[in-house]
């Protein structure tokens, strides 16, 4: 198979000279052209401008599959403290009726920007439609995916967050919006009087928009019932594999053994895709228990390995459901592996559920450092992205079509004058920062 997609002494816009990609034993330089990989060799013979990156992992940039820009950044406005799932939904229920596009635009700014720093170069993002805040939200986020389109890829995601059968309006705001031009549809039956009304309503505007679908489900931890198996039917039903996505779904979290492995079966055969949301799962799920308390977040990793297309996403910053947050999936996925008990020889796969697997969910055709792909980037602080995992490392530049989006200088130690650089352990070498060689 060819490396390189063009002759070595051809005119390239930019050269990454020694690039760790995984799946290569050795670092190699990466040729950009127009905005796209077209080169990809032990060395590129080709005179550009170059950036050295000494050995750093670089990755395509990760993939936030589920979050709420529209609701994010409300702390200090809101009187909610308590935490627990429905006391969330009532508090944001309660606020959003004073919420102006113009607000939700600039929250929505402030959680990509941090976003952006932290190497998202992918996102979607659910947009509640109902009677209360009718398309404000939808426009804030519509403008916020022409503006940022420089540095992250939004995708929107409306939904009815109150429920759909029970909520007046609510069916005809969701097909105005359908109307406009949205990515993908979502729901939360949970919400509903009657969840399963709510699921064939989905399915039903999804087919007739060719939107495909991600809904909040099973969020709780009785594990006696799901609507899981209803989603997995219609998905079928519809010839709809590969095009529905459900997040949360903390109730796997509660099955033994073989019904957790039965019900990756029945996921993976429908082709239903799952994302995980860990900070807002472990906070608001076994609020109720006074000791021994469940963690609520279901094993990604483990429905990965029998099939299933899974990511681990952000889901809400500083807001009622997740009161923290700093828009970082590397220390998302830090987090999960701490959470599932995940050791050394997972990490690679926590890797994977913030970057190839939720691009999977996500249908995203050219994502990935490979010829004619866009030419999307960051660079890790690290020399593997298991060694980032790991340590939390920095992304510390990142590219969107050829084009540098952000950068962080690595940290630097300042010594005292009365200690000399020779006194630092040999063990402790300082990393070189990467250097641009040419303009």
């Amino acid at each position: 198979m060819p490396t390189s997609a063009i002759k070595t002494d051809s005119a390239l816009d930019l050269i990454f000279r020694g690039a760790r990609v995984a799946g290569r034993g050795q670092p190699v330089d990466i040729g950009v052209k127009s905005g796209r990989f077209v080169a990809i060799e032990c060395h590129i013979a080709a005179e550009a401008p170059e950036i050295a990156l000494e050995g750093r992992a670089v990755l395509p940039g990760f993939v936030d599959s589920h979050v709420h820009l529209d609701k994010s950044c409300l702390l200090g406005r809101c009187g909610h403290v308590g935490g627990g799932l429905k006391g969330a939904i009532a508090a944001v229920a309660a606020m959003k009726r004073d919420f102006t596009v113009e607000d939700m635009h600039a929250r929505g700014a402030s959680v990509l920007d941090k976003a952006i720093a932290k190497g998202t170069s992918h996102m979607r993002t659910h947009v509640e439609v109902d009677p209360r805040v009718g398309l404000r939200g939808f426009e804030a986020v519509a403008g916020l995916k022409r503006d940022y389109r420089w540095a992250l890829d939004l995708a929107i995601c409306v939904f009815p967050q109150e429920g759909l059968t029970n909520d007046p309006g609510a069916d005809d705001l969701l097909v105005e919006a359908l109307g406009a031009g949205v990515d993908a549809l979502g729901g939360c039956p949970y919400m509903d009087t009657d969840p399963h009304a709510q699921i064939a309503r989905l399915f039903a505007l999804a087919t007739r928009f060719d939107v495909d679908l991600d809904l909040h489900l099973d969020f709780d931890l009785d594990g006696s019932w799901m609507d899981l198996t209803e989603v997995c039917r219609q998905t079928v039903a519809h010839g709809y594999q590969n095009r529905v996505a459900i997040g949360h779904v903390t109730k796997l979290s509660m099955l033994p053994p073989d019904a957790f492995a039965r019900a990756a079966g029945l996921l993976a055969q429908s082709g239903v895709a799952v994302t995980v949301l860990p900070a807002t799962d472990v906070y608001l799920m076994g609020r109720e228990a006074t000791h021994g308390v469940p963690r609520g977040m279901t094993a990604a990793h483990r429905l990965a390995r029998e099939g299933v297309t899974c990511s681990i996403a952000t889901n809400n910053v500083l807001n009622p459901f997740t009161p923290f947050g700093d828009c970082s999936l590397l220390r998302m996925a830090n987090f999960y592996a701490n959470v599932a008990q995940v050791g050394p020889e997972g990490f690679s796969a926590c890797v994977d559920l913030v970057t190839s697997q939720p691009a999977r969910l996500m249908n995203l055709r050219d994502y990935g450092i490979a010829l004619g792909n866009p030419a999307d980037l960051i660079v890790l602080d690290a020399p593997s992205a298991e060694a980032a995992l790991a340590g939390i490392a920095e992304p510390i530049m990142g590219f969107k079509r050829g084009v540098q989006t952000f950068s962080r200088p690595a940290a630097q130690l300042l010594y005292p004058e009365t200690r000399s650089q020779t006194a630092l352990r040999p063990d402790q070498p300082t990393m070189p920062q990467p250097q641009k060689r040419a303009v």
